[in-house]
């Protein structure tokens, strides 16, 4: 386990030696990228600008939320919906999605970098992200899903070698808040990643609604390590009397402590009911809502 307190000093140095000028952070309002933009803001002060970049892969309110929660920061809000959905488009194979979050994403950060005058990256990388992106489990955004060819002179990640539990100390021994500190993961490549086969507009609204209502039953009251909702492909249902041709809807929720393995959680049946109700209800193009029960291994805890 880290030595909190050792390691922020030896981070904080450590940044203030390896970047030598402005640089940005890619901050997207999850625990890791919190850290990181605290820990890089204490060693460079002013000459640190964090960007949040809207994708259009967020999820419900999470733009306007991230401007309230950093509006202390010189935050720098970026609106790619139109870059990111193009990006994707036509693109049904997982490893392809995720290099072209990844590439859209180093692109965006480079633009706004040159104008900045910054030539350093921040990113949030922590260890699980490395040790998939290398033993070819999947391509993490920021790692197996960048491009070889980035216009920085250098890419810093603080945070590299820790694992999720250990960044939630950290971020604690910083003083930040337990909306941050506990917060969820959530993936890099947002809402693509749970969309089985093409993202468009029409799947990424109705993952988005599913996903709020399943944040909205199981969060406060059950604590996962992490809960979503997938989108998978259509089926057949009844709606009203008539045959409805609808999205299907996976509802996942996991117990973990560092997200290398992974338990689904013994959901009380009432509580699955109710959020079956509420999604094929307030989702009028949902016909069906599946529980996914299987641990990580085999499954990883994305659908992608």
């Amino acid at each position: 386990m880290v030595k909190v307190d050792k390691f922020i000093h030896d981070s904080i140095e450590k940044i203030r030696k390896d970047i030598k000028g402005r640089a940005i952070i890619a901050l997207s309002g999850g625990v890791d990228s919190s850290v990181c933009a605290v820990l890089a803001h204490r060693a460079i002060g002013d000459m640190l600008t964090p960007i949040y970049i809207d994708t259009g892969l967020m999820r419900k309110d999470e733009t306007e939320r991230i401007k309230t929660i950093f509006s202390d920061m010189n935050l720098k809000v970026v609106d790619g919906k139109v870059n990111f959905l193009r990006a994707l488009k036509g693109q049904t194979d997982p490893e392809k999605k995720r290099k072209a979050v990844g590439e859209a994403f180093i692109r965006e950060f480079e633009k706004d970098a040159r104008k900045l005058g910054a030539r350093y990256l921040i990113q949030g990388t922590i260890y699980p992200d490395r040790i998939e992106s290398e033993g070819g489990i999947k391509s993490h955004h920021n790692v197996g899903g960048l491009p070889s060819v980035i216009d920085f002179e250098g890419i810093v990640e603080p945070i590299a070698d820790l694992y999720k539990d250990e960044v939630r100390e950290v971020a604690r021994a910083l003083g930040l808040p337990k909306e941050i500190s506990d917060r969820m993961p959530f993936p890099g490549p947002g809402l693509s990643v749970r969309i089985i086969g093409e993202v468009t507009d029409e799947k990424l609204d109705v993952v988005r609604e599913a996903n709020a209502i399943v944040e909205e039953e199981l969060v406060e009251q059950f604590a996962p390590w992490q809960t979503f909702a997938a989108l998978i492909e259509k089926g057949t249902g009844v709606k009203g009397d008539v045959r409805v041709h609808g999205w299907i809807i996976a509802v996942r929720a996991v117990s973990s402590r560092d997200g290398m393995t992974a338990e689904s959680m013994e959901l009380p049946w009432k509580v699955l009911r109710k959020i079956e109700s509420r999604i094929t209800s307030e989702i009028p193009n949902v016909s069906r809502v599946l529980y996914d029960l299987t641990p990580k291994p085999p499954a990883t805890i994305e659908f992608e």
